[in-house]
């Protein structure tokens, strides 16, 4: 008999509209809670690192960026294990696990007497951040040829809405202090576990669980699961070049806008809010429509060619007014992220979407290790190079170079695709 708390449910009762809505409302909640305690600590990490570094700036940057790192690399670490474990034993005890984890880490964060004690609290944090793992598998697994690049879209206005609603929640809060952001993410995080716990059901039938190889809980071995078929691996090599482009721009972001415009706080921080409410608008609403209407390789590569051109308008802008000009460009460039997940999940065997999500996951933390010092680095050789090299846009020519490659890469794999709003007929693997 199965435990009331990590409920089953017949297949069938998924295809239910009410079952599938609590389902789909569930993993969009756990997402946009995700993102949140991202977002809340943005505005109070470093004060917090600084207050417990005794104000010593030299060993908080140490301290900061060890933190950064430590996330980045547990999130790689453990996306491809989540994966596998929601293959075995479904999605719902994987995510209401990792969310009761990331309950009491946020309660380690706001009580952290040392620097040591809150590096253990960012690795638990990276651990659990790799839950998004589950719930794209989770969401692939109760979307249909109708609703899954809809369902995509939504999940990607979640990290939007997020990064909006994450720093203003937290900048508020950390006004009175720096621990109290943590507090109130662990206060959503423990409702969104009770939440679960009553209302959420599995996704994945007993009868399509199975033991994963054991090297697929590793994430250099766990990318083979990618290698199913040539569109699969090609839009994963394309999302790594699109990941990494992603990543060299938010490490040097600040960087640019205080070194090319002299922007403060506020002026960074209204512009990001925009880059957010811009993403949640494009993947919310317009995702669906475009696909709809023009197929999905159109979808793909219209995003690719778009943020290509967004990354050079950053590197070459003169004015600070216009950064929210190409924002409002780059966000439009989103349609193709949701495009491609869509493109995967179906193209993969059901059995094998936690594996193949938490490969997908692996790739984006990897590149959020690697691309911060490729970024940063190539920014402070062109500001402090001779005055006819001095160029501050470089981080986002690189960017418009990896989306490039991306760009071309898939068209190159994407050729079978008919442009046409027909959804492509999924393969069929054992």
């Amino acid at each position: 008999m199965s435990s009331p708390t990590f409920r089953e449910l017949p297949p069938e009762s998924l295809k239910g509209g009410g079952q599938k809505q609590a389902g789909i409302q569930f993993i969009l909640c756990t997402l946009l809670l995700d993102v949140l305690g991202i977002g809340l600590i943005i505005p109070v990490l470093p004060d917090l690192v600084k207050m417990l570094a005794g104000k010593d700036n030299s060993d908080a940057s140490l301290w900061y960026g060890s933190l950064i790192t430590a996330y980045a690399t547990m999130q790689f670490l453990f996306a491809p294990l989540i994966g596998a474990l929601s293959d075995r034993f479904g999605r719902r005890p994987v995510l209401l696990t990792s969310i009761a984890v990331l309950t009491f880490d946020f309660l380690l964060t706001a009580f952290a007497p040392n620097l040591w004690w809150l590096l253990v609290a960012r690795i638990l944090s990276g651990m659990t951040a790799a839950n998004i793992t589950a719930a794209n598998a989770y969401i692939a697994d109760i979307s249909d040829e109708t609703t899954r690049v809809r369902n995509f879209g939504l999940a990607g206005a979640m990290f939007g809405l997020g990064f909006v609603l994450g720093p203003l929640l937290g900048g508020f809060a950390g006004s009175y202090s720096s621990r109290l952001p943590f507090l109130l993410a662990a206060l959503l995080s423990a409702v969104n576990f009770l939440y679960g716990w009553l209302v959420l059901p599995e996704s994945l039938p007993a009868n399509a669980r199975h033991w994963p190889r054991r090297s697929s809980f590793f994430p250099g071995t766990s990318l083979r699961s990618l290698r199913v078929e040539p569109v699969v691996f090609g839009l994963a090599i394309a999302y790594f070049c699109v990941s990494f482009g992603e990543m060299t721009l938010r490490s040097t972001w600040i960087l640019f806008t205080e070194e090319r415009f002299h922007w403060d706080a506020f002026q960074n921080g209204l512009a990001l809010s925009m880059v957010g409410l811009m993403t949640a608008f494009v993947q919310a609403v317009l995702v669906r429509r475009f696909n709809n209407r023009f197929g999905e390789r159109a979808a793909l590569l219209t995003g690719l060619f778009i943020s290509m051109l967004a990354y050079i308008g950053y590197a070459l802008a003169t004015r600070g007014e216009m950064m929210f000009a190409i924002i409002m460009l780059s966000s439009l460039g989103g349609i193709s992220g949701p495009t491609a997940q869509s493109i995967i999940a179906k193209r993969v065997d059901p059995k094998t979407q936690g594996q193949v999500q938490g490969a997908l996951s692996s790739i984006a933390s990897l590149t959020a290790i690697l691309a911060p010092s490729l970024g940063t680095g190539a920014f402070w050789y062109f500001t402090h190079a001779p005055q006819k090299l001095y160029f501050p846009g470089i981080p986002f020519v690189i960017a418009a170079i990896f989306a490039f490659l991306a760009l071309l890469i898939t068209a190159w794999v994407t050729q079978s695709i008919s442009t046409s709003h027909k959804a492509i007929e999924p393969s069929h693997h054992t």
